[in-house]
Parts: structure tokens; sequence; C-alpha cells
């Protein structure tokens, strides 16, 4: 319950760890009283160490923060924080390690290595949606890449002048999902042998694709394509996924974001997990 916690009224520098797995996770420097009975940081310690993800429990849309690393539960971030991010990371104190400023950390508070990929699936609300679900998956965004327009928005992808793909940037951690995992996912999300299509969404922008980042990345997904193909998953349908190098990332407008999430609609893509 609020105001109960013991790390609430600490102000001594120093760092909070994850309480199962000691990765930092946030700093005095960035605490703040919220009032609000729960320990409250306008920043992380690194984004990259504190995942995020929606939360409909009991008839609300919060974004839940978990941790990066073991996936264990922190709390909630909101949007009615202090300057410079206007962010409130509500924190459970059972959730949390302090160690105090000149004290050494143990060995497992290193930093967690991330690694990003690139897929395009049609609509990118159900990708983003069930990508973000995967375990080990830390972030998940919806995009528009391979086209020749800078900073193009919705409306222009959506003309099919722009040569964007509705695509869905993966950030994730490789000690906790390999690429191929997310490789079987996007597959068993998508119908691969529809081409510049798919279901009910019509157009170039709505083509399947990955997008590399690295020769491993082309390499593994040009080897699970050929897996498809030899196993008669989709009978005589070709499969028609283009892999591609990674061009720019142009983020969707805010409103696409986590849209499945906030808006409650169902969507046609099924859960990989």
């Amino acid at each position: 319950p609020p105001f109960c916690g013991g790390l609430l009224h600490v102000k001594e520098p120093g760092i909070f760890v994850c309480v199962v797995c000691g990765l930092p996770l946030f700093t005095t420097d960035h605490k703040f009283d919220s009032g609000t009975g729960w320990p409250s940081f306008y920043r992380e310690f690194d984004p990259e160490h504190v995942a995020r993800k929606p939360d409909l429990s009991y008839g609300m849309v919060r974004t839940e923060i978990t941790c990066a690393r073991c996936g264990a539960h922190l709390g909630h971030v909101f949007d009615d924080g202090p300057p410079p991010t206007g962010e409130r990371h509500c924190v459970n104190s059972a959730a949390l390690r302090f160690y105090a400023r000149g004290r050494e950390l143990p060995p497992e508070s290193q930093p967690v290595k991330t690694e990003v990929a690139y897929f395009a699936g049609g609509c990118f609300w159900g990708i983003e949606h069930y990508f973000q679900q995967g375990p080990g998956v830390l972030d998940a965004q919806s995009g528009y890449m391979q086209g020749h327009v800078d900073h193009p928005t919705y409306e222009q992808v959506c003309s099919g002048t722009t040569g964007h793909a509705e695509t869905v940037k993966v950030t994730y951690d490789p000690k906790r999902i390999s690429y191929r995992r997310l490789l079987q996912a996007f597959f068993d999300m998508h119908d691969p042998t529809q081409e510049n299509r798919q279901g009910p969404d019509v157009g170039e922008q709505y083509r399947s694709g990955i997008w590399y980042v690295n020769e491993e990345q082309k390499r593994e997904a040009l080897a699970f394509i050929a897996e498809l193909e030899a196993s008669g998953r989709y009978g005589k349908r070709k499969i028609v996924t283009k892999v591609e190098p990674a061009k720019t990332f142009w983020p969707a407008e805010d409103y696409h974001q986590d849209y499945i999430a906030k808006t409650g609609r169902a969507c046609h893509v099924k859960n990989p997990w």
C-alpha cells in the first residue's frame, strides 16, 4: 500500500536497482515527492533498462513499467510528472534495492545490451501490440520505413506515393529472446503470401517486409524464409516478404502508438506467444 514502502523517503545520493536481478533502474538525482505515497522518479537511470507495456487492468488504460532484463513488475509511468520529462515513474519499494553512492554495486548490475529489429506485416497496430507481449521485448513502436520522403505523415504514406511500409521497430534483449524467435512470431502474425496487402488493407504500404540492420539478421531472415517454403506451410503460395537493408525509421504519429491498448479495438493479427 502507499506510504508504507521503506524507500519512499530515501534522499541520500545513490542508485535503485532491481530487487530480482540487480539492474540499475533509478537514482535519487531524479527522485521527487509526488505526494502519492510511492517512490517517484521523473527519469530512468537508462531508458533501455525499463520496459513499458500497456496495462488494461481495472478498467483503465495505463502504462506498466518492468525491469528490462528480468521482467519484474516495477509500477506504472504517468504523464503528470515535473520537468524536464513531464513523467512520473510510480514505483513499488518492494521492487527496488538501494545502494548509496560510493557503495560497490553487485556484478549483476551491468547494463542491458539491446538490439533492434524491423518488421512490416500490414497495419502496424496489431503487429506492434503483439510484439510488445513478447518475453524479452523491451519496446515496440509503430512507424514508416523504406520510402523516399523524409518525415512522412500517415496521410502521405496512405496515398501510396512515398514508398514507405508501415513498420514496427522492435527493441529487444538478445539474452532473453532471439532474433529467430522474433522471426517466428512475425510469420505467425501475418500472411506473407499476400503481396501489397494484408487482409482488408490494400496498398504498397501494407507489404510484408523484414528490414535488416546487419548481415547476421539478413542471413537468418533468408534462411528462415527458405525453411518455411520448404515446409509446405503455405502450399503452392509463394512467400513475397521483402528482405532489405533498413533505411531510416520514421516514428508514426502519437495516436498510432499503443493504438489497440488505447482504443480496445480488436485486430485480425494472431497472438504468436
